[in-house]
């Protein structure tokens, strides 16, 4: 398949673009840099949200577009994110209506808001950031303009991942990393109470190839371990395992408000599309 990654220099774009070579497709790489893309794919630098050009033959024409461009996603409240969504429909758009023909965006539990629990696809969104409002929007805009289009759509909600750590601007591992080098031996921190859903980056990569490569389940669906784990188990995991001479001071920070004591995505959808890819 001949597919285009946007955002692809990005934590998770670079992971799927390896993944997705190493099963033998064709990718065209979009990104304003290039240091962590796999040089064996076919890299363009163009302004993706230019609207007077056919973006869908800058593209190469592929059959699937993974469109995972976003800026400062670690600050759920930049501005940006609002101001954006409309240039990143208007994008979308373009490569619809010059013959795509299988969109995939990447959304993340941001997208629900408070929720606590188990997620499915089927959970009412109520976004609390504008990262998740954007998120969420774009979404609703595209399904709503390809009603009368014969054209497939997929919307990927992202949990937490880790793994290659270095790479994972922003997530609390790459922080400790970046503490642990500078010589602290302590760090201040949550109670580490709340559970979330943890999925190594590589596993994410394997679901998110997998959806790419079928057609047969669209519309949201869960990318995730489909377990919860307690942020203190996880960080501690790290720890142990990277043999860090450093340490949590438990209790130091309130969890964030929008932050749920345990919340985990259902991933029977995500699960079903592996096993049948596998066949």
């Amino acid at each position: 398949m001949k597919i285009a990654v946007t955002g692809a220099n990005g934590y998770i774009g670079s992971h799927v673009v390896k993944e997705l070579l190493d099963c033998n497709h064709s990718v065209t790489a979009v990104d304003f840099n290039n240091n962590r893309i796999d040089k064996r794919a076919d890299y363009l630098t163009i302004d993706i949200f230019d609207r007077n050009i056919n973006l869908f033959e800058a593209l190469r024409q592929p059959d699937v577009v993974l469109h995972f461009a976003c800026k400062d996603v670690p600050v759920h409240n930049s501005l940006w994110h609002i101001d954006n969504i409309s240039s990143n429909f208007y994008f979308v758009k373009n490569l619809i209506d010059n013959g795509l023909k299988y969109i995939i965006t990447a959304g993340s539990m941001h997208d629900i808001g408070y929720f606590e629990g188990r997620m499915t696809e089927n959970a009412v969104p109520n976004p609390l950031t504008f990262y998740g409002i954007s998120k969420n929007t774009l979404r609703q805009l595209i399904e709503v303009y390809i009603k009368d289009k014969n054209v497939y759509y997929s919307h990927l909600r992202f949990f937490y991942t880790h793994c290659d750590d270095e790479q994972s601007s922003g997530s609390i591992f790459s922080k400790i990393l970046q503490m642990s080098r500078e010589g602290k031996k302590t760090f201040p921190f949550t109670d580490g109470k709340n559970q979330f859903d943890y999925i190594h980056i590589n596993e994410l990569a394997k679901q998110i190839r997998a959806v790419t490569e079928q057609t047969e389940v669209t519309g949201i669906i869960n990318c995730c371990s489909g377990k919860p784990t307690a942020i203190k188990d996880q960080v501690e995991w790290f720890i142990n395992t990277n043999k860090l001479d450093i340490a949590p001071e438990y209790g130091a920070f309130p969890s964030r408000p929008y932050d749920s004591p345990c919340i985990y995505g259902d991933n029977t959808k995500i699960t079903a599309i592996m096993k049948n890819n596998s066949k």
